[in-house]
């Protein structure tokens, strides 16, 4: 059977138990095609770089898929549709990536990080008012030189 990565997009006001509740009827479907889903991932509501059908934000869920092409399709179909239901792109793999995905892995890194101490800035700050003072000017317009002012 051919493997496939395959993520969706849900409308954002859709609630996270009824983008559940879609995943499993994907799941029976892939299922009753003779497939079978080796990980479920479900990555939040993010915010897309474009609008899609007047939403700004999505429910993004990937599935690792062991399938026929047959289920697979069906499955698209299905989510075609379905009104909750934005954006559906399904990826033929040669190996199906084991552990979390790379948006999970990038999640868990930023929630590690500690926000607090940024640590030591070059500059100092940097801001706008902690720069060094300028040199008077002259009556010409120009900078005073030394020993002028």
């Amino acid at each position: 059977m051919a493997l496939y990565e395959h993520v969706y997009l849900a409308r954002q006001d859709v609630t996270a138990q009824q983008v559940e509740t879609i995943t499993e009827q994907m799941k029976g479907v892939i299922e009753a095609g003779g497939g079978t889903i080796a990980k479920v991932e479900y990555w939040g509501v993010k915010s897309l770089a474009y609008r899609i059908k007047k939403n700004r934000k999505a429910h993004f869920t990937l599935m690792n898929i062991s399938a026929p092409a047959s289920a697979v399709a069906e499955m698209e179909r299905q989510l075609s549709l379905n009104e909750d239901v934005l954006r559906v792109l399904t990826l033929r793999m040669e190996e199906l990536e084991e552990g979390p995905s790379a948006m999970l892995r990038k999640r868990e890194e930023s929630d590690r990080d500690d926000r607090g101490d940024r640590g030591d800035r070059r500059g100092g700050g940097g801001g706008r008012f902690d720069r060094a003072p300028r040199p008077p000017r002259s009556a010409e317009g120009g900078f005073a030189q030394e020993g002028q002012a």
